[in-house]
């Protein structure tokens, strides 16, 4: 797997992203960095269990590029936040496409060579002309928080409210009482409605209302504590807190008071913002909130081509993959496989005009015949059947990988997990080729031996049972 990724195209850009400090020791390669960030996502583990992993296995040190095993951990876990913020999004992106590039490139040429066919990507062969297929759909890859309500929401900025009121009065301890805050009262108000099995329209807004006159109260005390002593004396983390809680104060005052369930750019999280409520539709969940990512499948390897927090229509990202995929290959796609949401009249314009087929059936209605009625409803199924691949590449990466639950705190660590992991998938994809082709090649040669005329002696059958030996051992 070492092999695969081009570590020195892109070491510019992870020293470029470095710190311009001289102090301290000297920044880890890229391929230290990157590799550590693959084997994390493959393996599964946190990063405290993937240092370990590294020091007491050699065969991870030696795909991080050490000459000799060393038993000491090769960094600190702390690291891995700053590698992920030195890894942009587009940096990713380009990485995961030029494996996937690659990888596609060998297996062409092993297919062409096996029978004897020109390479789809020879220049002469087929310019001008649409090949292959393309799949695409869009997903939610939800982040590690709780499950927003109101009333939870208030409750927590008013506790993180109350930090912030004990840390500006810290200095006027023993000189000035303390501003009443009635958390206790605030508290036991909050219990009283959360743990309610069925809890009322009326009361529910009547709980939300106590919260936000505590919320309304604290901040108001925080403004007339910063005309005494600086805001210095926050920290950065609760600095940032502060700027939230003003927010999600004003977002949940304008819903109660004009009675309303919705507002633009909801904030579901105090410790992460960036996070924004997916409507998806879904049977097991009708909203998650996370990042909403858009990706394109080509032979089994995925392209990811756009992450956003916020909801998006993703029926206005198909002309853009398509013209990616042109770019990447040289010509356009034979057909696009997408759900009904894609189908839209202009990108139904956009495929006619560049001979694109289009999945799905036509616009209008259905032709009278019945054979042509037959026929279009037996290639929308093989549509459906052939965009299936796309939804288990979806399941591979929450089942198997970390798209399920992203863990990173950052919107920008977040989407460099995110991209990690697509691109981890992908060379576990080249992988499982290569072993095919490899196990053929060795039960081939052992089917031609075992096809020989040979006596059913002693000595045949040594012979035999030393070249399948020899044969695993290759294995």
């Amino acid at each position: 797997m070492a092999k695969f990724i081009p570590w020195d195209e892109f070491e510019g850009d992870y020293r470029k992203a470095a710190s311009r400090s001289s102090y301290g020791p000297p920044a880890k390669s890229v391929r230290v960095a990157l590799g550590a960030l693959i084997i994390k996502e493959r393996l599964g583990t946190s990063d405290e269990e993937t240092v370990e992993q590294i020091r007491e296995n050699p065969y991870l040190q030696y795909f991080l590029g050490y000459k000799e095993y060393k038993d000491e951990p090769p960094f600190d876990a702390s690291l891995f936040v700053y590698f992920r913020k030195r890894f942009h999004k587009k940096t990713l992106s380009r990485i995961n496409a030029s494996i996937a590039r690659k990888a596609l490139d060998e297996e062409n040429k092993k297919k062409s060579s096996k029978s004897s066919k020109r390479d789809d990507d020879d220049p002469g062969c087929g310019s001008g002309s649409n090949q292959g297929k393309l799949l695409v759909d869009a997903t939610c890859t939800p982040a590690d928080i709780t499950f927003p309500t109101d009333l939870k929401l208030l409750n927590k900025a008013r506790e993180k409210s109350e930090e912030i009121i004990d840390v500006l009065h810290r200095p006027f301890r023993g000189q000035q009482k303390k501003p009443r805050t009635y958390r206790k009262r605030a508290r036991k108000d909050f219990l009283s409605a959360s743990k309610s099995k069925k809890l009322a329209k009326g009361k529910k807004r009547k709980a939300i209302r106590k919260q936000l006159g505590y919320v309304g109260r604290n901040l108001k005390l925080i403004d007339k504590l910063s005309n005494q002593v600086s805001l210095l004396l926050l920290s950065r983390h609760q600095y940032k807190n502060l700027l939230v809680i003003h927010e999600v104060y004003r977002q949940q005052k304008w819903m109660y008071d004009q009675r309303e369930y919705r507002i633009n750019d909801r904030i579901v999280s105090i410790s992460q913002p960036h996070v924004r409520p997916i409507k998806r539709g879904k049977a097991g969940a009708a909203t998650e909130f996370g990042a909403k990512i858009s990706a394109s499948l080509v032979d089994g390897y995925t392209f990811l081509d756009r992450i956003s927090w916020d909801a998006y229509n993703e029926c206005g990202d198909l002309i853009g993959q398509i013209e990616r995929y042109r770019n990447r290959y040289g010509y356009y796609p034979e057909s696009v496989h997408a759900d009904q949401i894609y189908r839209t009249r202009d990108n139904r314009n956009y495929c006619k005009r560049h001979g694109i087929r289009l999945s799905g059936p036509p616009l209008g209605r259905p032709p009278k015949a019945r054979e042509k009625r037959r026929e279009v409803k037996r290639q929308s199924r093989q549509d459906e059947v052939a965009r299936i691949p796309i939804e288990g590449k979806f399941g591979q990466g929450k089942r198997r990988f970390s798209l399920a639950r992203i863990m990173c705190k950052l919107a920008k660590t977040s989407e460099t997990a995110i991209t990690v992991a697509f691109i981890a998938m992908n060379l576990e994809r080249w992988l499982q080729n290569c072993s095919f082709y490899f196990f053929r090649a060795i039960c081939c040669r052992f089917l031609s031996l075992s096809a020989l005329k040979i006596t059913h002696t002693a000595r045949s059958m040594a012979i035999l049972r030393c070249e399948f030996d020899r044969c695993i051992c290759m294995c």
